[in-house]
């Protein structure tokens, strides 16, 4: 049985939800690509109390099943940030969704190109789901790449 997924605004007490989400993607997905010692530093950075602060610069999303948080996208207009999916449900197009959400958004407010950083780890999904490399820049949490994804024909 499938059920529904939706995505929906974030609120103050999201924060911890969100933080152990991010947590855990990075300790169980993001650690085949990156040393022990980086995902450490990009835990510490992903606090509860980050994304609280991050709820109030930009727009943060978050998608639920059965009342239970599995992914999250954040943007400031055409740009998106911190888009995470729960790695047990990996390949169920709950990031897809996430990032036409946004994409929608900006869409509608005349943006005419999406654009992305993506850590090693997501830069084959955001390949795969049509944005285009623009350039690679290198971070204090490592290699970024840099996507974008035409809005507009």
């Amino acid at each position: 049985m499938t059920t529904t997924v939706t995505i929906r605004d974030f609120r103050p007490d999201d924060g911890e939800a969100l933080s152990a989400l991010v947590v855990r993607c990075l300790r169980e997905v993001n650690s085949r690509d990156y040393p022990a010692e980086l995902i450490d530093r990009m835990c510490d950075h992903f606090s509860p109390d980050r994304f609280r602060r991050l709820g109030r610069e930009r727009r943060v999303y978050v998608a639920e099943r059965d009342g239970r948080v599995v992914g999250t996208v954040s943007r400031d207009g055409n740009k998106v940030y911190t888009m995470f999916v729960d790695p047990d449900a990996h390949g169920g197009g709950i990031g897809r969704r996430l990032m036409r959400h946004v994409e929608n958004l900006a869409r509608a407010e005349g943006h005419e190109f999406m654009e992305t950083g993506a850590s090693i780890t997501g830069h084959g999904f955001y390949q795969r789901i049509g944005y285009q490399d623009v350039r690679v820049s290198d971070t204090e949490f490592g290699i970024n790449h840099i996507l974008r994804r035409q809005l507009r024909s």
